[in-house]
């Protein structure tokens, strides 16, 4: 039988196409069924406090940079979203007097408009976003060399080949509504894809690319970084590929319940625990790699009960 279509934009894969049993199983998990989803190769952590959580996040930068030597360079890719570790994690280094003169970072994403990656003075830069919220604030005799930033281009080999040369100790990221982790969104419903998502092994293979945004992403941005503002939000990014992110050592998912919403939590919670990989939710693809933590903040979990306001 053919898959449902979206309710949520029809010409698109989501995770509205699942099976109704596996979206009303996610809804009635509590978090402490979310923590009993630990396995091998993926362990569910809750935070008690913000600061706590953000500390936590701040760390695993530190934690890498650490190790990295002039012969095993280390590196970290960082999400912008969240964002509330960066300062801190400046804070860290210049206390510390942590040199990281071969450590690495790489950007996980970037908008593109009119065929190329925004500028740093675009105002929703994420290029931007980390440097005035981190690396800017990092004293200049500890900074990490300008050749050892990478930020994803239009025109991807550099940052590509850049992975290939350098060890990547933890990815993090966040969780977006449609389930991404960067801007690995759902893909349309159209052409080899019409009748069914990718498989598991297919979206495996994508490397670092420029895609177009799913609806639900685009809204998304716009309520989180631009006021609501839909016209203001590119509709196309750069995004670090699953190639990538099978590089990186761990893969940690970080979520206050600020960015998804207490049901998509649970679900990829459920999925990636159960190892119920499904394109139409990229973030359950993660069931297959060796080394991934979800991160909660405990007070952000919400429920999914039927509360009417």
């Amino acid at each position: 039988m053919p898959r449902k279509l979206s309710i949520l934009a029809p010409d698109w894969w989501d995770y509205t196409t699942l099976d109704d049993e596996i979206l009303d199983d996610a809804a009635r998990l509590t978090p402490s069924d979310m923590a009993q989803m630990t396995r091998e190769g993926f362990r569910v952590v809750f935070y008690d406090t913000l600061e706590d959580f953000y500390l936590a996040e701040a760390l695993e930068y530190i934690t890498a940079w650490r190790q990295a030597t002039a012969d095993n360079p280390v590196g970290v890719c960082g999400p912008i979203g969240p964002t509330e570790q960066l300062p801190l994690v400046a804070r860290l280094v210049n206390e510390l007097e942590l040199n990281l003169k071969h450590a690495h970072f790489w950007g996980m994403d970037e908008w593109v408009a009119d065929g190329r990656e925004v500028p740093p003075s675009h105002p929703l830069s994420f290029e931007r976003a980390d440097r005035q919220l981190c690396f800017d604030r990092i004293e200049k005799r500890l900074a990490i060399p300008e050749p050892n930033l990478h930020f994803p281009k239009a025109d991807t080999a550099a940052y590509i080949q850049s992975w290939n040369t350098v060890q990547c100790a933890v990815m993090q990221g966040g969780q977006g509504d449609a389930k991404h982790w960067a801007f690995n969104d759902p893909v349309r419903r159209e052409g080899e894809y019409a009748d069914a998502p990718p498989t598991p092994v297919e979206y495996r293979r994508l490397n670092t690319r420029v895609v177009d945004l799913h609806p639900v992403t685009v809204m998304q941005n716009a309520r989180t970084s631009g006021g609501g503002v839909v016209t203001g939000v590119p509709t196309r990014a750069i995004t670090v590929g699953p190639i990538q992110t099978w590089q990186a050592e761990k893969v940690s998912i970080w979520q206050a319940g600020t960015h998804d919403n207490p049901f998509g939590m649970r679900l990829t919670t459920l999925m990636i625990g159960k190892k119920m990989a499904d394109a139409s939710v990229p973030m359950s693809l993660l069931a297959d790699h060796p080394n991934v933590q979800f991160n909660f903040y405990r007070g952000g979990m919400g429920r999914c009960d039927v509360e009417m306001h």
